[in-house]
């Protein structure tokens, strides 16, 4: 069911890869686990510079990918996010720094499943609906 609006999603995307860049902190594994803290950070900046260039509503600086690529990198991401403390490690660590991957990598996964790939809105850059024919 697609019940997420593009423009709803640019804004998730947004403040998600925010909330990985500063996850380290704000759930105090920056010391902890090395593995753990650059996952967080590059995979947030990865999510914001996709958002950049993604073809809808949050794409500020282009609008090169597709949104179906964009929802299914998300998903990706959103898989390796939630097995990343296992594949690499950082499960048992102490400081529970698994806990927010599996949490945001699981909201990746049904964010990427319940967003309706087709912007409703008029793109500034192409001047026409997304999706019209």
């Amino acid at each position: 069911m697609r019940l997420i609006p593009t423009r709803m999603h640019a804004v998730m995307d947004y403040a998600v890869g925010v909330l990985l860049i500063a996850a380290p902190w704000i759930f105090q594994f920056a010391d902890e686990s090395s593995a753990a803290k650059w996952i967080s950070i590059v995979v947030g900046v990865a999510m914001i510079g996709m958002s950049a260039v993604t073809d809808y509503e949050g794409g500020v600086l282009g609008r090169m990918i597709p949104m179906r690529v964009h929802l299914m990198t998300d998903a990706v991401v959103g898989i390796f996010l939630a097995i990343s403390p296992w594949l690499f490690g950082f499960a048992d660590d102490g400081a529970n720094a698994w806990a927010p991957f599996l949490v945001i990598g699981l909201g990746e996964i049904a964010a990427a499943a319940m967003t309706d790939p087709v912007a409703r809105e008029r793109s500034p850059r192409r001047g026409q609906a997304h999706g019209a024919h």
